[in-house]
């Protein structure tokens, strides 16, 4: 059987395959730390879930308009206008089945077989797989000075007469980094010129910490959400911890969401109409759930980071906002696939490694599970690293040797 060329092009998930290999391992009896995760252990809001048993239980599970239900598309308009400042139309919002597919369905509408995507370094596993699968060709911008945010004239220097769409992510995974407003403002006065799209991807922005803000991308923009070159992208997952239910959007100009929506009518018909039903339930309710996810993320970062600096030759920033640590383990091997592999089969911790993030010696540490987790999980990691430590390790009836 032979395969399309972009088939043949596209490999798995490095963090889905890491989360399978964890979940066989744990099924097996092994005491492995996932440090590799990008999912939070807290619950969806009891908002979300009594909606959802609500509508469960009424039978009426149906079909709903492709891009959306009226009801999940106000609830992401009164998001926009707290969040972002700007009111917007049901014409400008589209719901699809999470963030990825609004990802995925705008890079379909916008990229022609050769054109191009810019997105800085480090980015998101996923980002160059998507945009071949759109037919595009992914142009990535390294920071020259070894950053995680490229200057503005290095992400215009990148920017050719096939670009079609520029995609942001900030705060960033995997470094946590939250773009400054002098970048972004920047950035977006250089595309709005050229017609290029930016696709901002903030699906961690509630997710910031030591009191620090965000900038929302409409304050870097005088233009209105029709004529400027803003799609904004979001969803449940990560701030409301509801990654199951499998609800994202996209907020932009009319014309790109309408051709959006058709595209997506035809590639998966509607997101579930019972995961909208509470979604927008979460958006709708007490915000407490973010709260907290919030502070509990911020405590654990703090433990990570602490702990991490304690391994001497480990370089580490302190991740702004997300819940990753995207640090830099050279020192002890530049090959980031290898020493992943290494700390997984000598302690069983699961960490994803740089490369696939664009980075090659470094390696991403989530903190959203357990406390307990990140305490373990750095005390494996030291013990292995230390070339002077003891010969073994005992965890309860595991003995790790060297």
């Amino acid at each position: 059987m032979s395969y399309s060329k972009i088939a043949e092009s596209i490999g798995a998930s490095a963090t889905l395959k890491l989360n399978a290999q964890a979940g066989r391992m744990r099924a097996a009896g092994q005491p492995v730390i996932h440090l590799g995760g990008g999912e939070p252990k807290s619950k969806a809001p009891d908002s979300a879930i009594e909606a959802g048993i609500e509508m469960l239980r009424s039978g009426e599970i149906r079909y709903t308009p492709a891009s959306g239900t009226a009801e999940m598309k106000d609830a992401i308009i009164e998001y926009t206008e707290k969040h972002y400042g700007r009111k917007v139309e049901r014409t400008n919002v589209i719901a699809s089945a999470g963030a990825k597919q609004a990802i995925m369905v705008a890079l379909i509408a916008l990229v022609d077989p050769g054109d191009e995507v810019v997105y800085p370094v480090p980015f998101w596993v996923s980002y160059p797989e998507m945009v071949r699968l759109a037919g595009g060709v992914p142009v990535a911008v390294h920071p020259a000075d070894g950053s995680f945010q490229p200057t503005v004239e290095e992400m215009i220097a990148a920017i050719g007469p096939r670009t079609k769409a520029v995609l942001l992510n900030s705060p960033n995974n995997p470094s946590g980094k939250v773009f400054d407003r002098e970048f972004l403002q920047g950035l977006i006065s250089h595309c709005q010129k050229l017609g290029v799209v930016i696709m901002m991807d903030d699906i961690y922005h509630r997710l910031v910490f030591d009191g620090r803000q965000p900038v929302p991308c409409y304050d870097c923009t005088d233009s209105s959400v029709d004529e400027s070159c803003l799609l904004v992208l979001n969803g449940v997952s990560k701030q409301y911890a509801m990654t199951g239910f499998r609800i994202g959007w996209a907020v932009g100009p009319q014309k790109l969401i309408e051709v959006m929506s058709n595209i997506q009518s035809h590639q998966s018909g509607n997101p579930c109409s019972l995961s909208q039903h509470a979604a927008a339930a979460a958006i709708r309710g007490a915000q407490g759930s973010v709260s907290h996810l919030r502070g509990e993320l911020e405590k654990n970062r703090d433990e990570l980071v602490r702990l991490l600096r304690e391994i001497p030759g480990l370089k580490v920033d302190n991740p702004e906002g997300t819940f990753y640590c995207f640090c830099d383990f050279s020192a002890f091997d530049e090959d980031s696939t290898r020493l992943a592999a290494y700390l997984l089969d000598k302690v069983q911790v699961v960490t994803v490694p740089g490369i696939e993030f664009g980075m090659e010696g470094f390696l991403r540490l989530s903190y959203c599970g357990d406390a307990e987790d990140v305490v373990e999980g750095l005390r494996r990691i030291k013990w292995i690293l230390d070339p002077e430590g003891s010969p073994e390790l005992k965890i309860g009836d595991t003995v790790f040797k060297r």
